[in-house]
């Protein structure tokens, strides 16, 4: 059961890193804060480098990896500006439904045959979003109605497709190209961190007009973020690496739950209880698709 304690490490981190995230927000445009952040995400991940098997790296898994980085990066600014102007336990579950894209996605595309409890999985996802997303009767017959009427739902939307696609690109990466986990999560924070400063640099003049000033106190919550982040995305690494990828994240997503409750709690945000059933709805969708 060890991988399970660790797994669940990750989850409690990777929860406690999407509420700092939320607080910096609060001072922060998205695209200030995700340069800051991946600057600091280098700085910190210069150990793994150390660790890295030279011998399996060449032009082609890195290139590869590049791409991969670019869609993270729209990834991660498409959350970054949802969570900053939703409530924490509106934005996040959303994420959730990651699984229920890639099954889809592998269904439509590879000709995966969907199982019965991949089939109930998606059922359970599709009520946990109505719950999550209804306020009456008439919404909840028209749950999706919400992606076309609210402009920050479709970033959330626009994540979940990005990172179905990095999911695939990640499968590739480490099962045929050789990849290990160390080496692409340091070189993805360099790649990251490259980008973000072109993205950075290219927006400074406007950033600088409609933005406030970065201060001592966002220095010390990117770096308390930057060592949560490296550290769910280590342990889950760990947690893979003694049991199945599907266990991991299925105990992984429970995040989902812990950032949800504390952090809407933390941020007064409103309807919890139903948001919360929601999120168990969602994560049980996720743990059915997920499972072996």
């Amino acid at each position: 059961m060890t991988w399970f304690f660790i797994a669940l490490l990750s989850s409690f981190l990777s929860a406690f890193a999407a509420i700092t995230q939320k607080k910096v927000l609060f001072n922060l445009n998205p695209v200030q804060f995700s340069f800051y952040l991946s600057i600091a995400n280098l700085v910190l991940s210069i150990p793994f480098f150390f660790f890295i098997d030279y011998n399996a790296i060449n032009f082609s898994n890195l290139s590869v990896l590049f791409l991969k980085s670019l869609i993270g990066v729209a990834a991660f600014l498409c959350v970054m500006t949802a969570l900053k102007n939703l409530q924490i336990s509106n934005a996040l579950p959303l994420l959730a439904l990651t699984p229920g894209f890639v099954a889809v996605f592998a269904f439509l595309f590879l000709g995966e045959a969907l199982k019965l409890f991949e089939v109930l999985g998606l059922v359970s996802l599709i009520v946990g979003t109505y719950i999550l997303e209804s306020k009456n009767l008439k919404e909840i017959l028209f749950p999706l109605d919400v992606f076309f009427r609210s402009r920050y739902h479709q970033y959330i939307l626009a994540a979940l497709l990005l990172f179905t696609a990095s999911s695939v690109i990640d499968k590739l990466l480490v099962a045929k190209m050789n990849l290990t986990p160390i080496s692409l999560t340091a070189f993805q924070h360099v790649y990251f961190a490259v980008l973000f400063f072109i993205i950075y640099f290219a927006f400074k003049g406007k950033l600088e007009n409609n933005s406030s000033q970065i201060d001592k106190t966002d220095v010390l919550w990117i770096l308390l973020i930057s060592v949560l982040t490296i550290g769910y995305r280590y342990t889950q690494i760990v947690s893979i690496s003694i049991a199945s990828v599907a266990l991991t994240l299925a105990v992984k997503r429970t995040s989902v739950l812990w950032a949800t409750v504390i952090g809407g709690k933390i941020f007064k945000d409103t309807n919890l209880l139903k948001k919360t059933i929601a999120v168990l709805f969602i994560l049980l969708g996720a743990i059915l698709i997920l499972r072996d």
